[in-house]
Order: C-alpha cells, then structure tokens, then sequence
C-alpha cells in the first residue's frame, strides 16, 4: 500500500465502521465485521490502527469531528446567551440523533485533538458570556455544569424508551443550568462580584498586561477565578 493510497483506505475503513455503529450498535465493531464490511484484509485494519481499541478511538474521533462541523458552522450573534443555548441544543440533538456514536466518543478518547477542539469551543462560548459581564462564576466552573449537564440529559434520554420520554427535559435543565451560571446584575451590585472578577480573567486572558510577570499573570487569574466562584456560592 502506497502512502498516498493510505489515507482513503482509512477513511473508508472509519466510515464503514460509522455506519455499523449506527445501525448495529458498538457490539457490532470487531476487526473482522469491519475488515469484511470494508473489504480490506485484517492486516490492513492492524496497520492502520494498531488493534481494536485504537480503531474505537478513531472511531470516536470520527465522531467529535463530524459534531464539531457543525458546531463551527453555528456562528455566533452579539447575544453570547442566546448563542450558548442554541450550542446546548445542537449538543442534545446530536447526541439524541447518534446514541451509539455519542456513547462513544464520550466513554473514551477525552484527550483526542477532536475531544479538546470540542471542550475549546464551549469554553470559547461561555469566555464570551463572562466578557459580556453576565456570568455569575468562572469560566472554567460554569463550563463543567454545562458540559456535564448536557451529557447527564442526552445519557438520560437515550437509556429511555421514546414513549417514555419527556420532551421537555432538556428545555427545563438548559434554563436552570443557564440561570445557575448567569447573571443580569450590574458588576457593581453585590451579586455582580463574580461576573466582574469573570470578566477580568477573560480580559487578562486576551490581553495579558505587560507590567505583570507570568507568574503574577497566573496569580492574579487564580485569585480572581477563587473569587468569582467563591462568591457564586453566596447569591
């Protein structure tokens, strides 16, 4: 196999597998179902992946980034809220619409460039939030509730029988994540602590000021990320 040649055998090979995982599940991801299904001999899956838990890894990452496409293409408005909510519910729709491949990616593969591309856009999204002053905690904590509650409402949905479903589960836990981790209060009222200390770190975060020294740089973005959070305790 030449080296231009390998690359197309891969991406066969990792669509064939999608598609088993999709309509047979994970179960149906041996070497030999794949290997047959996309009409390479055995040593070339072994060559390519290495063995089976490196073909579930591509697998996963072939995923993230079929998820990540779309959520590149969702863009932004000026409202970060509003933009933080549609990216909740792109996140639930995926993981719904692809249950074997959501189970996937998010069972393993946590460190893949795809995974950490992923955690990197939804930081991004809450950052925005926190420079627009309207968020009541950290980026780094209010990221965690978000990204935990919205796997804890697709794993949930998933493990239920559609009749049995209730459709409004993940409205209701997206506006109580939502209204836990924002704020409208003024940055200098009492309840505008952490959304002015949130803002700051952001603002330090993208510009970096040159009086201070890396060490004081981390230090003064460690204090303030206490504070926000610290405070987001107390509203």
């Amino acid at each position: 196999m030449s080296s231009t040649e390998a690359p197309s055998t891969r991406d066969r090979i990792l669509r064939v597998a999608a598609d088993l995982l999709a309509t047979d599940g994970r179960d149906a991801l041996s070497t030999r179902a794949v290997s047959a299904a996309a009409g390479v001999q055995a040593p070339t899956l072994y060559r390519l992946f290495g063995d089976k838990e490196g073909l579930l890894d591509a697998v996963a990452s072939y995923g993230f980034e079929s998820y990540l496409a779309d959520k590149n293409a969702m863009g932004h408005t000026d409202d970060p809220v509003a933009d933080l909510r549609r990216g909740w519910d792109l996140h639930v729709e995926f993981g719904v619409a692809r249950p074997a491949f959501y189970e996937l990616m998010y069972s393993r593969n946590r460190l893949s460039p795809a995974a950490r591309e992923a955690e990197a856009i939804l930081r991004h999204m809450v950052g925005r939030v926190a420079e627009a002053g309207r968020l009541a905690m950290s980026v780094e904590r209010a990221a965690r509730l978000v990204h935990s509650s919205g796997m804890g409402v697709v794993f949930t949905l998933n493990t239920t029988p559609p009749e049995q479903r209730d459709p409004q589960l993940s409205e209701v836990t997206r506006e109580m994540v939502l209204r836990t981790i924002t704020t409208d209060a003024a940055p200098s009222a009492p309840g505008g602590t952490p959304a002015l200390a949130s803002a700051l770190v952001e603002t330090l975060r993208a510009q970096p000021p040159e009086s201070l020294s890396p060490a004081e740089h981390a230090l003064l973005t460690e204090w303030l990320t206490r504070l926000a959070d610290t405070a987001a305790l107390r509203r």
